[in-house]
C-alpha cells in the first residue's frame, strides 16, 4: 500500500511494480499532483475508485494519506550483486534504524544525492510499508533496495568487492569533511539513534567518520546525518569531474 500524493505519483511514474487500484477521496480536487496521478493511472489502466473521506481513512495506515491510497505489489528486492554492478557504487547501509519515518527520510536524501542503492537489515528494520514510502516521498520507487540477512556480513561482502565501508559515528577522530575516499566505490553506514553502530558493524567498517558538532547536544538525527554524509560524497564526486 502506498499513501500520499507524491509517493503515489512516483509509484505510477516509475512503473517498477504493478498497481492494482487507487482509492481517491470524493472531496479531493483534480488539480496539481492529483490531476497528474489520475492521468498516470488512466494511462496505465489502473482502476480508480472515489470514496468518502471516512472510507479512505479507514483503508489508510498513515495519519495523512492526502486523499489518495494505492494498492500495489511490494517493493522489489535487489541482490547485493545488483548494487555492485555499476562502476562506482555509492551505497547507504542502515544498521538497526527502526523508525520508518527515518528510514524513508534517509532513502529520500540518498536518492537525491545520487546514491545508487540502499541496504537494510532483514531484522531490526521496518518493512517498506506505507509509512516508509510516504516519508520517502517516492524514493522507494527509484532507489534499489537490498535486504541483508545481517549487516556485518553484508559489509564484509562489500569490502571484498572493493567498496569502502565508512561508518558515521559521533566523536570519530576523522571528520566527514575529510573523507578522501568519497570518489571511490563507497558505502556509508549509519546506526540507530540510541546506540549508534552495532559492535560487529563498527568492526567491519574500514573508516569511522563524524560530523563536527557545536553546542551541548551529542548527536544528530540519523536522517540528518545521512543527508549530510550523502551530499558530502556527492559534493566530492562532482568536484572530481
Amino acid at each position: 500500500m502506498v499513501e500520499g500524493r507524491q509517493a503515489v505519483r512516483e509509484l505510477l511514474r516509475a512503473r517498477r511494480r504493478a498497481v492494482h487500484r487507487l482509492l481517491v477521496a470524493e472531496t479531493a480536487g483534480e488539480a496539481g499532483a492529483l490531476a497528474e496521478i489520475l492521468d498516470l493511472a488512466g494511462a496505465a489502466g489502473v482502476p480508480v475508485r472515489r470514496v468518502g473521506r471516512d472510507a479512505l481513512l479507514a483503508s489508510a495506515q498513515t495519519d495523512a494519506p492526502q486523499g489518495v491510497v494505492a494498492f500495489a505489489e511490494p517493493v522489489p528486492e535487489a541482490g547485493l550483486e545488483d548494487l555492485l554492478a555499476g562502476p562506482a557504487p555509492f551505497l547507504v547501509v542502515l544498521d538497526g534504524v527502526t523508525d520508518p519515518h527515518n528510514v524513508g527520510a534517509v532513502m529520500r536524501s540518498a536518492l537525491c544525492a545520487g546514491a545508487t542503492g540502499i541496504i537494510l537489515g532483514r531484522h531490526r528494520a521496518p518493512s517498506i510499508g506505507p509509512v516508509v514510502t510516504k516519508a520517502a516521498a517516492g524514493a522507494v520507487e527509484w532507489l534499489p533496495v537490498a535486504i541483508a540477512a545481517g549487516v556485518p556480513s553484508a559489509l564484509s561482502d562489500l569490502r571484498a568487492a572493493g567498496v569502502w565501508t565508512v561508518g558515521l559515528e559521533a566523536g570519530a577522530p576523522t571528520r566527514l569533511w575529510d573523507l578522501a575516499v568519497a570518489t571511490e566505490p563507497i558505502a556509508v553506514v549509519l546506526g540507530d539513534e540510541g546506540h549508534g553502530l552495532g559492535r560487529l558493524t563498527r568492526q567491519r567498517c574500514e573508516l569511522l567518520v563524524g560530523v563536527p558538532l557545536v553546542g551541548p547536544l551529542g548527536s544528530l538525527n540519523v536522517s540528518a546525518a545521512a543527508a549530510l554524509s550523502c551530499f558530502e560524497v556527492a559534493r566530492r564526486r562532482a568536484a572530481a569531474h
